[in-house]
């Protein structure tokens, strides 16, 4: 056995004793919460100094003849990965540039997705191990935002053989690995093989993007034609909805700590409305962007207006910087811009209102805990209902069962009885509700910080099922052709079944998804916003164009 061998053979044996966990000796449990058998802690390895040793002396004896090349990884197994074969670089003379990819962009100092400074050299990325392939595709996301293509990417560990070859292949890049699972009697449950349904028709970013605020900002919103939103540069855009052409833009008043458009638009036929925290109510005329009215009561406006177009009223959240006066809603004309009611809270109000045609009836919640039900055309309070926490988005209105059902941030989901505002029932989750919940046939489709995707049935009370992303759930459900959409802070769109809680694609953006999606039925089009003012125009692939990629360990 030569020198290189040995050490191949030495890593194994400390992979197998320390890498290798099995249930016998400590409990696993998966994303989903069940059981599992065995988990590689690659991690602990590589916090080893003998192991990181014998890796970097492996990964030099494979790669020394490509050099000049800089080396990079996603945190966090890639740090001492990356920096034991930079420290090696050194021993052999053959000093590399090294950098690290953050799993999310950092929000305040210099924001940085990526520490370090990228070359012009050569890109080999490197890895613990490679699963499913989607932390993989992300850097390589990554690098394609700041115009650089890897050339190279080796794990330690490749669970899925050939697959994971074929799947970096069609990027270019070559994958080499020192193990496969059947190094180690290993094997995996094939399930949950899944396909990015979705490809990029064209994508659009707004200037000078805030990375401050990782909340819920300025959703979009679609007519037949154009597509409608705000940016964090105090700027709201209409664009073409086939090809993302600007076709006007708006710009609004300064904001506070950051914060301009947080507001999400709602369209009527000739006018789109919104809020700024500027202070202001805007109404634009759709064809041009040209000022129609301006409502100007409130000293922030974060709040998302709602339509009763039947009533000819717009309902918004405002918020106010005096004392005990700090949030309210006000009913406003949408013809004339002017007051037509309004009711104070104690507190400020951040979550948008929803209008409920059949009963005539508009809700809202804030800061105090509390949510509101008006009577839609006089204001007259009707009930209101106090949770344990702010409640920060929307409400759904299920007239079939007579319920208004919403999220608190005391991590409940609420079903309220619409006449009376008596608790019909809640579900608990594990962390903060910041998202607006959908019914559709009889199920609602909710989620939570928690990382989790709920589905219960309004019925029984029961889950049917709860899928587990990959990160925190700010983002609302969408439903579309028995599929619920969602995205995440793991930067990934979801397509989910409904009935089974399946998933059946993803699509992996650079950075945080954290508002719903935005389908057009009649072009087949959706399109996903991110928190960095981005818009991506998504179609989905022709069938079985897709890559296939597992969700779940």
């Amino acid at each position: 056995m030569n020198d290189i061998d040995s050490k191949i053979s030495g890593l194994k044996e400390i992979i197998k004793k320390a890498g290798l966990v099995r249930n016998d000796k400590q409990k696993i449990i998966s994303p989903e919460g069940r059981e599992e058998a065995w988990l590689f802690d690659l991690r602990n390895i590589f916090l080893n100094s003998e192991s990181l040793d014998l890796a970097s002396d492996i990964f030099w004896h494979h790669f020394e003849k490509e050099y000049p090349f800089q080396v990079g990884g996603q945190e966090v197994a890639a740090v001492p990965l990356v920096s034991g074969i930079m420290m090696k670089s050194r021993e052999l003379g053959k000093p590399v540039n090294g950098f690290i990819i953050r799993k999310s962009r950092k929000p305040t100092g210099l924001q940085k997705i990526v520490e370090g400074n990228l070359t012009d050299e050569k890109i080999i990325l490197v890895d613990d191990l490679m699963n499913s392939g989607s932390t993989a595709l992300r850097q390589l996301k990554v690098l394609e935002s700041l115009g650089k293509k890897a050339d190279s990417f080796f794990s330690l560990l490749n669970f899925r053989g050939e697959s994971n070859v074929d799947l970096l292949k069609r990027k270019q890049v070559k994958l080499f690995s020192l193990f496969s699972l059947d190094d180690f009697g290993l094997s995996m449950r094939e399930e949950n093989s899944e396909k990015n349904n979705f490809e990029a028709a064209w994508h659009f970013q707004a200037p000078d993007p805030s990375y401050i605020w990782t909340i819920p900002k300025s959703a979009p919103m679609v007519d037949e034609k154009n597509i409608y939103f705000g940016s964090d540069n105090a700027t709201f855009w209409a664009l073409d909805q086939y090809d993302g052409v600007v076709l006007w833009k708006f710009k609004v008043g300064y904001g506070v700590n950051g914060k301009t458009i947080f507001s999400t638009p709602a369209l009527d036929e000739e006018k789109v409305y919104f809020g700024s925290y500027d202070g202001n109510v805007y109404a634009l005329d759709k064809s041009d962007g040209s000022l129609r009215w301006k409502f100007s009561d409130a000293d922030f406006v974060g709040s998302s207006p709602a339509l009763a177009s039947d009533l000819g009223l717009l309902f918004i959240g405002l918020e106010f910087g005096l004392f005990r006066k700090q949030g309210g809603i006000a009913a406003i004309h949408t013809d004339t811009g002017k007051k037509i009611w309004d009711f104070q809270m104690p507190e400020f109000v951040h979550g948008s209102p929803a209008y409920c045609p059949e009963k005539r009836v508009v809700a809202i919640g804030g800061n105090d805990h509390c949510a509101y039900l008006f009577d839609a055309k006089k204001g007259k309070l009707k009930w209101r209902f106090k949770t344990d926490g702010d409640i920060k988005a929307s409400f759904e209105f299920d007239v079939k069962r007579n319920l208004a059902l919403f999220g608190s941030f005391d991590s409940n989901l609420y079903a309220v009885d619409i006449d009376s505002g008596e608790l019909r029932g809640k579900f608990e989750t594990k962390d903060y509700i910041y998202s607006t919940p959908k019914v559709h046939k009889g199920d609602v489709f909710f989620a939570s910080t928690d990382k989790n995707l709920y589905s219960v049935n309004l019925d029984s009370g029961k889950l049917n099922w709860r899928f587990t992303a990959g990160g925190r759930i700010f983002s609302s459900p969408e439903i579309v052709d028995g599929k619920v959409l969602f995205g995440a802070t793991d930067g990934k769109l979801y397509e989910v079944d409904c009935r089974s809680g399946k998933c059946e694609s993803i699509f992996q953006t650079t950075e945080r998804i954290m508002n719903k999606i935005v389908h057009n039925s009649k072009t087949k089009r959706f399109f996903l916003p991110t928190y960095a003012n981005e818009i991506y125009c998504l179609k989905k692939r022709a069938h079985g164009d897709g890559n296939s990629v597992r969700l779940s360990a």
